[in-house]
């Protein structure tokens, strides 16, 4: 399944990982207060903003898409599920490797701060919208119904980004995509040079993830058709077998079996 751009875009994302881990582990400082453990940031980022920002945001305009009349299609409704999909298992690292860093600045694995929690909430969410999507019955219900699931779990996510702003708990607010400090973020040199890389490596990696989900994902539904089709077609065989009572098959055997010109006799 694999094209030479999936293949080069696979490999771009393979050598900016490795890039980043060396610049991570090796080339940038440690913190004057997290010490070590800033190093967590260059993986706890990159898969919040994968997970939240364009992964759940691919998801929303896609069903947003497949919910509008005009730009209804079965495209749509795969490219939200596969997108959600990969979105969740990146908040999931989010949320492991924030308490790996909890631990380690914070003394605790896990405290309701608003930031973690409504984090936590978001994966809930997105887990009850791949759920939805799983629920036997009418496709099109079913597309139709996840798409309108998807669009109410995303507004959680303005709530996460602000959550840190609104309610002034344990976590520190955003080091860059503050509106206050916009061209001047409080990380600065090679830890931010790394942490952009990072963004990036992550991003392409989300690429080349999200095309393979989605070519396999379009396989599994070109599978299930046919394995429906074929069992409606046995279905009305064995329904017009009943409706001709007992022995027409043999009756039907029979004739076919007769030479052309008798078969009507």
């Amino acid at each position: 399944m694999s094209t030479v751009g999936t293949r080069a875009l696979g490999w771009m994302a393979g050598v900016m990982l490795a890039l980043v881990a060396v610049l991570g582990l090796v080339v940038t400082p440690p913190d004057v207060v997290q010490r070590d453990a800033v190093r967590l940031l260059y993986i706890h980022v990159p898969t919040a903003w994968l997970a939240m920002y364009l992964s759940f945001g691919v998801t929303t305009v896609a069903s947003a898409l497949y919910l509008w009349k005009r730009t209804r299609r079965p495209f749509w409704d795969t490219l939200a599920g596969a997108s959600a999909e990969i979105g969740l298992v990146f908040i999931g690292l989010t949320l492991v490797t924030g308490s790996i860093w909890g631990r380690t600045t914070w003394g605790v694995w896990w405290t309701w701060d608003a930031r973690l929690t409504s984090t936590a909430v978001l994966f809930v969410t997105y887990l009850g919208y791949l759920a939805v999507r799983r629920i036997p019955g009418d496709p099109l219900v079913r597309s139709r119904r996840a798409a309108i699931v998807a669009l109410a779990a995303f507004l959680n996510v303005p709530l996460v980004h602000q959550s840190v702003e609104w309610w002034r708990t344990l976590h520190q607010p955003a080091s860059i995509l503050d509106q206050r400090r916009l061209g001047d973020p409080q990380i600065q040199g090679s830890m931010l040079a790394t942490l952009l890389l990072a963004v990036l490596a992550f991003t392409l990696l989300y690429g080349w993830l999200l095309v393979h989900r989605f070519r396999l994902a379009s396989t599994e539904e070109q599978v299930e058709s046919a394995q429906l089709d074929e069992a409606l077609a046995e279905r009305r065989a064995e329904a017009n077998a009943a409706d001709a009572g007992p022995g027409a098959g043999d009756l039907g055997a029979s004739q076919l079996d007769a030479p052309v010109g008798e078969r009507s006799s």
